[in-house]
């Protein structure tokens, strides 16, 4: 520390000196201080302009140099679609003039030059392709050519089998969970829909009614239902939402492209949620102490829903998480109804197992132990198995960019 300390302060104290010893001399000079007249000595002024000028066109070259790839990101963009699109207004009204200062480019609070790294147009313009700059050429600070090369590991949407994602919550989440991946995939030019289930997220029905299976994925239903023929969507479930988009692969297999599974229940026909559960029933003491059962009919008969304990929320969903993340959760969660939890799925081999389906493991989950994913994988094989370090049984808060990334590299894995 001693030896940043040194190296951050010592220059500036040589400066402090000189220019102490510079004022000390100038009294003495017989030529006098230049324009300034017992200023800077001779010569300096013009030195110390020619500096900044220096500082200046740099800076210009920069901003020129940004404004030349983000032109040729726009120029490509309007060639592939035909030059039948006109160029986005609002997108070239970001690159003025650089030798204006009332019009300079916009910056961000910190007090750093913008970079390369910060990009000038949004994220959605660039996902069909990303372009490096192979060739500028510029007179008089004009860009007169440039040339953008596509590059390899671009992300066509075009060529994707389907570039819309689905997204079904858990038990007792809703589709606000999905907050940042709609963000993410949305900015990548993706096409989503996050749906809340019967009774859960804003849906109004009272939970505690939910008799059965079918009826608290009729959202879900109902959505895929308008899906014209042809179209398909990549269903992607967490929790107990895997139990759900396995129920509507069964209905709609020609209408789903690939099935995720993330921390999910992925069952086997004649199997249940509860069963699932049950298997490894004596290595979840966590989940059995956040359990509160409703009992909406009476004691005397089953329970209609479950609650968690707010105070083990935490520890049993969101034990990676960040803090506001909790906190939005806390206040958002719903109990889940308990009927189809109990429900068994028929799933065929023809429509359930017609489709492709893939496996994100979340390792420090304690809602659904690891030792229950494996089991699952184990039993009912998916096409590709895929574990996000370090995520709880929410990755979609602990691990956000991560969980982004892995959607987006399933949609982009071809058909075997």
């Amino acid at each position: 520390m001693g030896n940043l300390c040194s190296s951050c302060f010592s220059p500036k104290s040589v400066r402090q000196k000189k220019k102490r010893t510079a004022s000390k001399r100038l009294p003495n000079s017989s030529s006098g201080g230049g324009a300034g007249g017992g200023g800077l000595p001779a010569g300096s002024s013009n030195r110390w302009s020619r500096m900044r000028s220096s500082r200046k066109e740099k800076v210009q070259d920069a901003l020129i140099h940004e404004q030349a790839v983000a032109a040729a990101i726009l120029f490509q963009q309007h060639q592939r679609n035909g030059g039948s699109l006109p160029f986005d207004r609002s997108a070239s009204l970001r690159f003025p003039a650089s030798g204006s200062k009332k019009n300079s480019l916009p910056r961000s609070s910190s007090s750093r030059a913008r970079s390369l790294t910060d990009p000038l147009l949004q994220p959605q313009q660039l996902v069909n392709q990303r372009f490096k700059l192979n060739e500028l050429i510029g007179l008089g600070g004009n860009i007169c050519m440039f040339i953008a090369i596509e590059s390899k590991d671009a992300v066509k949407l075009d060529d994707l089998e389907s570039n819309h994602f689905v997204l079904v919550h858990g038990g007792g989440f809703g589709a606000w969970c999905w907050y940042k991946t709609i963000a993410l995939l949305e900015d990548c030019g993706f096409t989503v829909a996050a749906v809340d289930l019967t009774g859960s997220g804003i849906h109004s029905f009272d939970t505690n009614n939910i008799t059965s299976l079918s009826q608290y994925v009729k959202p879900l239903t109902d959505f895929l239902e308008k899906i014209a023929d042809g179209e398909k969507v990549i269903l992607v479930g967490h929790d107990f939402g895997g139990a759900c988009i396995s129920y509507v692969m069964e209905l709609f297999p020609s209408k789903v492209s690939k099935a995720i599974f993330i921390a999910a229940a992925m069952l086997t026909s004649g199997q249940s949620t509860l069963d699932m559960f049950s298997q490894k029933g004596d290595s979840n003491e966590i989940m059995r102490q956040a359990q509160i059962f409703l009992y909406a009919n009476g004691n005397n008969n089953p329970p209609t829903a479950i609650d968690l304990d707010k105070s083990l929320m935490k520890d049993l969903l969101f034990n990676q998480s960040p803090t506001k993340d909790i906190a939005l959760a806390s206040v958002s969660m719903r109990p889940m109804p308990f009927m189809p939890v109990l429900e068994k799925l028929s799933l065929s081999e023809n429509k359930y197992g017609s489709v492709r389906r893939f496996y994100i493991e979340t390792p420090e989950d304690n809602a659904l132990p690891i030792s229950v994913q494996e089991s699952m994988i184990n039993s009912s094989p998916p096409e590709r198995v895929f574990r996000l370090k370090g995520a709880d049984h929410s990755p979609f808060f602990s691990k956000p960019q991560a969980l982004h990334k892995l959607l987006v590299e399933i949609s982009k894995l071809p058909s075997t």
